[in-house]
């Protein structure tokens, strides 16, 4: 850099000054320059030079000007939630390709967090959000939403009156009691979220229905709904096992939990998939790796993550747009059943 700008702000008016051309000049050849467009051997040069003068461009400028930042803003409950995290890389990647970048703000599904990051990201007049952490139980997040004239996209869960892209996770809990009825099970517990996780909800709530179809009770002592990280999968199975010793098979609705729950049977001398059936939800991959690798219902996560910004993308340019559902299906292994060939690769 030189010398006598050593400590000063570099500019466009610092590269025009320095290249002897007008400031549009420079704008329009860095524009270009930005978006991959051919450039001629002069433009080239420009380039260089504001290469060489450490010149960065001031998108909170830019944003300004143009009402518009070109980035998302994405909202999430836990960033080291591997879920919400392998979507994020998803959403990330999508948005670069179409030129925007993300910002990501973590909120611990605390309300009063959500909006205080909300509002960070509205005023770095980002174009959009994408929100993980919607809650059932917020009534005005979609008017609060409407009042700042921000597009959204809710991804993993949904919330009426807001486009979403989910999947199915109503089908995905029917998936899981229709799995262990066919095992023969009857004394089925459930460790799940909370109600106001449309995730826990609704694939409860698909579990709940499937068993009742098929004549079976869920009482009140095998169902548990402390959450989906591990301690919570932890707590929710000792629980069970003292408010039910009878119980033979249970739905953890998320892996983690799930693969929590699995380390509590051991520690009992509880042989999972043999006296115990186990079925998480989500088929992150270490569940096929454990030394009881987990059954499981398969959610697409990543795709999630791709589809939520490409709602947000076709929003934001006018184009019509509604929420998605997508398929879960049932994977098979040795923790709900030793026949398994999971069991048998062993």
């Amino acid at each position: 850099m030189n010398e006598a700008l050593r400590g000063r702000r570099v500019t466009l008016r610092t590269v025009a000054e320095a290249a002897g051309v007008h400031i549009s000049t420079v704008s329009r050849t860095l524009k270009r320059h930005q978006q991959g467009a051919s450039l001629t051997p002069e433009q080239e040069a420009l380039v260089r030079l504001a290469d060489d003068l450490g010149y960065t461009p001031n998108p909170n400028a830019a944003s300004l000007k143009t009402g518009r930042s070109s980035a998302f803003g994405v909202l999430v409950p836990h960033l080291t939630d591997i879920v919400l995290s392998a979507a994020y890389d998803a959403i990330e990647a999508t948005a670069n390709t179409a030129g925007y970048e993300t910002f990501v703000a973590n909120t611990r599904d605390d309300p009063t967090a959500q909006r205080a990051r909300l509002e960070l990201l509205a005023g770095r007049q980002v174009d959009g959000l994408i929100i993980g952490d919607a809650r059932l139980d917020d009534p005005d997040l979609a008017d609060h939403l409407a009042r700042r004239g921000l597009n959204a996209v809710l991804v993993n869960r949904r919330h009426p009156g807001l486009l979403s892209v989910t999947c199915d996770d109503y089908g995905g809990g029917a998936l899981a009691a229709r799995h262990l009825l066919s095992l023969g099970h009857r004394q089925i517990g459930v460790i799940s979220g909370p109600p106001w996780s449309s995730t826990g909800f609704d694939r409860l709530s698909g579990f709940r229905d499937e068993l009742r179809e098929a004549g079976v009770d869920l009482p009140d002592r095998r169902t548990f709904l402390p959450g989906f990280d591990a301690a919570h999968g932890r707590d929710g199975m000792e629980r069970l096992l003292r408010s039910d010793p009878e119980v033979t098979a249970v739905f953890v609705a998320n892996d983690m939990a799930a693969i929590a729950a699995l380390g509590v049977l051991a520690r009992h001398g509880i042989r999972a998939g043999h006296d115990i059936a186990v079925v998480g939800y989500n088929d992150i991959d270490i569940a096929a790796a454990l030394t009881v690798p987990l059954t499981t219902i398969s959610s697409p996560f990543t795709d999630m993550g791709k589809r939520a910004c490409e709602t947000l993308l076709a929003q934001s340019n006018g184009l019509p747009v509604s929420s998605t559902v997508l398929p879960t299906r049932l994977v098979v292994r040795e923790s709900s059943d030793p026949r398994s060939p999971s069991a048998q690769n062993l």
